[in-house]
């Protein structure tokens, strides 16, 4: 037991700070990303022999994530909102993502960023991140650069001077 707790400790410190980022590039929201990342931690320990196992653990606890928080959203829709108590809150990331990034994330579609969490954020490969997903290794190609046309469009220096 001991082993497993050393290893799921150095699992845990080299993975949460990129299982957050992928968390927060997918949602948006800096302190529900870091609720869903440490459920799925805490999902991840008491499935440790099955995860440690997995083709790509931290893929697995980003997945848990944002199954997570599609499980909170779920049970949100049923509560009201409380004046503007309720907003994103997106200026406090401190871990190295641009604000402007996130919010071109945002304005894509759930799966594309999904993709371009799990491939920038977690550095997995197209197969890898069709297995989590459970699409076509085709289809992911198709997402990442539809994204990514979308995020240069919208962040590019150019687009910038002539908005102004």
């Amino acid at each position: 037991m001991s082993h497993e707790r050393t290893e799921f400790a150095e699992f845990f410190q080299a993975s949460w700070g990129p299982c957050l980022r992928a968390v927060v590039a997918s949602t948006g929201n800096v302190q529900l990303a870091e609720d869903q990342v440490a459920e799925a931690f805490a999902r991840a320990w008491l499935s440790w022999r099955k995860v440690r196992r997995h083709p790509a653990p931290r893929a697995w606890v980003v997945r848990t994530a944002l199954n997570a928080g599609a499980s909170w959203w779920r049970r949100r829709i049923r509560e009201l909102p409380l004046a503007g108590h309720d907003t994103a809150v997106l200026s406090d990331v401190d871990d190295g993502l641009d604000a402007a990034l996130l919010a071109a994330l945002r304005h894509l579609p759930d799966r594309q960023r999904e993709v371009i969490a799990l491939r920038v954020f977690l550095d997995l490969g197209i197969d890898t991140i069709a297995a989590q997903l459970g699409i076509a290794p085709v289809t992911v190609r198709v997402h990442l650069s539809r994204a990514v046309t979308t995020l240069r469009h919208e962040l590019s220096p150019s687009q910038a001077t002539e908005v102004d």
